[in-house]
């Protein structure tokens, strides 16, 4: 059984948070702990990815917001290697979020490499921290299947998302489609339900 990282972003997900359930209903599933939730700073994120993915050996991403840009920024590291696949949801835009959270974040500029592993970006249609325009846009650029689920929000608490078991059958298909790897550049955009 493959271990699934759990990365939360800003903030980090609290109890409520269906990243919390995750960790309850998967016993393969490991929190990748961070130094400081409320101010992240790239480097000190990445080198406790990298240590994770490192003891875990390989395993699956499930990431939410800040946490699916730490994610991307795997593309060009040696540790993208362990990585099988990636379950990316609700990602932030950095600019918007640095509006909304003005002195918190030290992340750099959006990442926009094509990732080197299966990948499934789920999104909404009135997410205040990124629109669908440029969710499709970074999920085309990270090579990544994109998924819209509607009127949902961040996909968190506030927006009605508590436990989330969709999103453990969108994490099956994405294990399915690691199993049968598709040539790069295939990506598609989809509608899907919640």
């Amino acid at each position: 059984m493959s271990r699934v990282l759990i990365l939360p972003g800003l903030f980090g997900s609290g109890e409520g948070h269906w990243q919390h359930y995750w960790l309850q209903d998967h016993p393969d599933g490991r929190l990748v702990d961070q130094g400081d939730w409320d101010h992240p700073n790239l480097q000190d994120w990445m080198a406790r990815l990298d240590a994770a993915l490192e003891e875990a050996g390989e395993a699956y991403i499930v990431a939410h917001s800040l946490g699916c840009l730490l994610t991307a920024r795997l593309a060009d590291r040696a540790a993208a290697r362990r990585v099988k696949g990636a379950l990316l949801v609700a990602p932030c835009d950095l600019p918007a979020t640095e509006a909304l959270h003005p002195g918190h974040i030290s992340f750099g500029t959006m990442p926009t490499e094509a990732l080197p592993f299966p990948s499934m970006t789920i999104g909404s249609l009135n997410d205040i921290y990124m629109t669908l325009d440029r969710l499709t846009i970074f999920g085309r650029l990270w090579n990544s299947d994109i998924r819209n689920i509607g009127l949902a929000g961040h996909i968190n608490v506030a927006s009605g998302f508590g436990r989330w078991p969709s999103g453990y059958g969108l994490l099956e298909m994405l294990k399915a489609r690691a199993r049968h790897r598709r040539p790069r550049g295939s990506t598609s955009v989809t509608a899907a339900t919640v």
